[in-house]
């Protein structure tokens, strides 16, 4: 073979050496299949939840050659991307970049400054001025804009201290690349009732435990529960607990803010909503929904007042002057035209804690939060029963009083009232008219012909005596031991019976009645306690004749009865009350409650079937009772 095609052979085989060696080193492009799980938590990976930036972010410095210096001079490449994103028109994706990554500096750093310039690039991501592109809110990138803006604003309105208070405040605040002066909106701090809120604490890293479900609200701000400045205490009515706590949100705004940040001199407008009375607002051309953490401000209200420490002290201790003089009645807002009360009444040795499922449940239903707020009646649950719905029925009309009565007020009038246990023996006992009734089944005498002191007789009429309140429309019974409660007359009832203190005006009253009435009483004298354990027991006559008297006409009332075991109702009962005790003839809906205990009222079917009472309350043309006290 001739030497020249030797060599044309030899060059051919290196030609082919060298092509399949490229071969062997793989192909330029391969596709690998992962799990679906794997692929969702790369696509939506960020800054927000782990230590690296989004792959949206990446490919934007990619493109910019700015993904190796970010690793090397974060502040550097943020700068570069910040003037790059001025001279092509601030799009939205190189906007995104900065967002995130001034996030992760400033998370990482701790820098209000970096989490500040991170919300405001984020916000505006969002809401461009006129026609500009934004991303779809269909897309990652508008969720996690979303998110950027809310974390970082809560971290730069976050105090440093351990508790964690925020600071809402007008001034000048510093940028990495200028200054932004806030304004903060002082009417949007007052409630609807005139009170102005303060003691302001984050609530997104809130980690909630005790109620069955946690409540969130997605949407745009920085989601926050709202103390209220004290206000002058009013002499009777309606109540706002000192610890009181509002879900609001905090929302910061820019106009144009595209626009702003191409410049080192921004301006912005700092407000706060309250969950009562704003769900979404418009900001531009966009209607949007507000995020509020409500069940972490309800658990933090509850933690802070620590009412269930008052629940057996509330039963044994009962040694006041006149339980009429305490303040009984709460709202958890203050009260706002046109909202129907709800008026929740706990059971024996309980307190408005034992609410909090309930009304967790039921203010996530925007039907029964626009139309409904809740008041909590809390008592000495020891105290006599007819003593204690006295004092009910006062409070009640106080409130309507010191709010401008039915007249001002029509929703007023169509108040609903829910009694659980004992609650619900104090609840039937301002919804009906007994004339005489309950005094004859325990005298045998009229109570005008007794020797007694002015103040006993005006007591026991108060008592004893007693019509149905015209605002009241709607009550409901649970778990209400209408014919008395078994575990009354165990022996460990009796004990608690024995340890229970009544207070002076109840005692004066009862050794006035026993000294001077004893012998027309119908019960022997050597088995009278006076305190709502013994109240309770299978066989009072007075219970009994409370059972006969029929709820008022034009109050519509309801039954919930929960039972433990299966069978014939006749023979269930809920671990204190048997359905027979509990049953009450004439109510407009009974429904029983399977496999569930006496604290029913956390159980998501008792929930359901308040919620469908409220909502037939709803319903209903107007208040039954137009003409209440005023």
């Amino acid at each position: 073979m001739r030497p020249r095609t030797i060599a044309i052979f030899r060059r051919i085989g290196l030609f082919v050496a060298v092509l399949l060696t490229l071969t062997a080193c793989g192909a330029p492009v391969e596709v690998t299949r992962v799990d679906l799980r794997t692929a969702y938590q790369e696509i939506n990976r960020t800054a927000l939840s782990s230590d690296q930036l989004s792959e949206a972010t990446r490919t934007v410095l990619r493109r910019a050659a700015l993904l190796d210096s970010f690793d090397a001079s974060p502040a550097a490449a943020i700068e570069a991307l910040r003037a790059q994103a001025i001279a092509t028109g601030m799009q939205w994706r190189d906007l995104y970049a900065l967002a995130e990554m001034n996030y992760e500096q400033g998370r990482r750093t701790k820098s209000k400054t970096r989490l500040l310039a991170a919300a405001l690039y984020a916000y505006a991501v969002l809401f461009p001025a006129g026609q500009a592109e934004r991303p779809s809110p269909y897309s990652p990138q508008f969720v996690h804009a979303n998110d950027f803006y809310n974390l970082a604003l809560t971290l730069v309105l976050s105090g440093s201290g351990a508790e964690g208070t925020a600071t809402l405040q007008s001034g000048r605040y510093e940028l990495p690349f200028g200054w932004l002066n806030v304004t903060v909106d002082e009417a949007s701090l007052q409630t609807a009732g005139g009170r102005r809120m303060q003691s302001f604490v984050p609530t997104m890293n809130l980690e909630v435990t005790g109620f069955r479900n946690d409540y969130r609200s997605d949407g745009l701000g920085a989601p926050l529960a709202a103390g209220l400045a004290p206000a002058p205490r009013p002499p009777s009515g309606l109540i706002l607990p000192a610890h009181l706590r509002v879900p609001i949100t905090a929302v910061l705004r820019m106009d144009d803010p595209r626009r702003q940040l191409m410049g080192g001199e921004l301006n912005g407008q700092l407000a706060v909503y309250s969950i009562y009375d704003t769900s979404s607002i418009r900001i531009g051309a966009y209607d949007v929904p507000l995020e509020y953490d409500q069940t972490a401000v309800r658990a933090l209200f509850i933690s802070e007042s620590r009412i269930w420490d008052t629940e057996l002290s509330g039963l044994l201790n009962n040694t006041s002057g006149d339980p009429a003089t305490t303040d009984h009645l709460f709202a958890l807002e203050p009260h706002r035209q046109g909202r129907i009360p709800v008026v929740l009444v706990h059971g024996t040795a309980s307190s408005p804690f034992r609410w909090a499922d309930m009304i967790n449940d039921l203010l996530e239903d925007k039907e029964i939060r626009e139309h409904f707020e809740f008041w909590m009646f809390t008592y000495n649950t020891g105290n006599p029963i007819p003593l204690s719905a006295n004092v009910l029925r006062r409070s009640l009309v106080q409130a309507v009083h010191s709010l401008g009565g039915v007249a001002a007020d029509p929703a007023l009038g169509r108040m609903v009232v829910i009694g659980h246990s004992q609650g619900g023996l104090l609840t039937k006992l301002i919804a009906i008219d007994s004339g005489t009734k309950i005094w004859d089944a325990v005298s045998t005498r009229p109570l005008d012909e007794l020797t007694l002191k002015p103040e006993t007789k005006a007591l026991l009429k108060a008592s004893l005596f007693v019509h149905p309140l015209p605002f009241v429309e709607t009550v409901v019974f649970i778990a209400t031991p209408h014919g008395g409660s078994y575990h009354a007359s165990l022996t460990i009832a009796g004990l608690f019976a024995k340890l229970v203190t009544l207070p002076l005006t109840v005692v004066s009253a009862s050794a006035d009645v026993l000294t001077n009435a004893g012998d027309a009483l119908r019960v022997g004298t050597d088995h009278l306690r006076f305190n709502s354990i013994a109240g309770m027991s299978p066989g009072n006559p007075a219970f009994a004749a409370v059972r006969a008297i029929p709820v008022a006409p034009g109050i519509h009332a309801h039954s919930i009865i929960p039972t433990l075991q299966d069978g014939p109702l006749d023979q269930r009962d809920d671990g204190v009350v048997d359905y027979t005790s509990a049953h009450l003839d004439g109510v407009e809906s009974e429904v029983v409650i399977e496999h569930s205990g006496h604290s029913t009222q956390g159980n998501p079917l008792t929930v359901r079937e308040v919620r469908r009472i409220l909502m037939q309350e709803l319903a209903r043309p107007g208040g039954a009772h137009a003409g209440g006290p005023g």
